[in-house]
């Protein structure tokens, strides 16, 4: 996809540094990589408009907010053409954080995001066992987590 959308080494660069740092100003990340600011500009520009960076995110710990419970929801379908309208109303849940449609033994797998157990419940008993085309779901809760990182993104040279 990346020779597709035209992308040299000081994009890959501007990205990998980004990641690590998006707070960096422009004119830092320029001497950083020994070009201008300006030049950093009009790259993270091309970069949004050609939909590679999608903005940026402020990193929080959940914990500190008092989101104790993390868990993985591993989610059969009826049917694997209800995976539309099923993630359309998944999405209306603001404690799932992430969905993928995967291959294996779940149609989709979830992570949601819960301040207590309590809070984990009514997401699964009240609005994801209330979604049409869901056949059954097994739930999985993390007990600590051990990293989280980006990917090492590379020009391929």
């Amino acid at each position: 996809m990346a020779s597709k959308l035209n992308l040299d080494k000081l994009d890959f660069q501007i990205i990998q540094e980004m990641m690590e740092n998006a707070e960096i100003s422009y004119a830092d990340l320029g001497k950083k990589l020994f070009v201008s600011g300006g030049t950093i500009h009009v790259r993270i520009k091309k970069l949004e408009e050609q939909k590679v960076v999608k903005g940026r995110k402020l990193a929080v710990d959940l914990k500190a907010l008092g989101y104790d419970v993390i868990s993985f929801i591993g989610i059969y379908l009826e049917k694997s053409s209800l995976y539309d309208s099923v993630a359309k109303e998944l999405k209306k849940i603001p404690e799932i954080v992430r969905l993928n449609y995967t291959t294996g033994n779940y149609s989709m797998f979830a992570e949601i995001v819960c301040k207590d157990i309590q809070q984990l419940r009514h997401v699964l008993h009240d609005k994801l066992q209330n979604i049409k085309g869901i056949e059954r779901t097994e739930t999985f809760i993390s007990l600590d987590e051990s990293y989280s990182r980006n990917v090492i993104v590379t020009d391929g040279m």
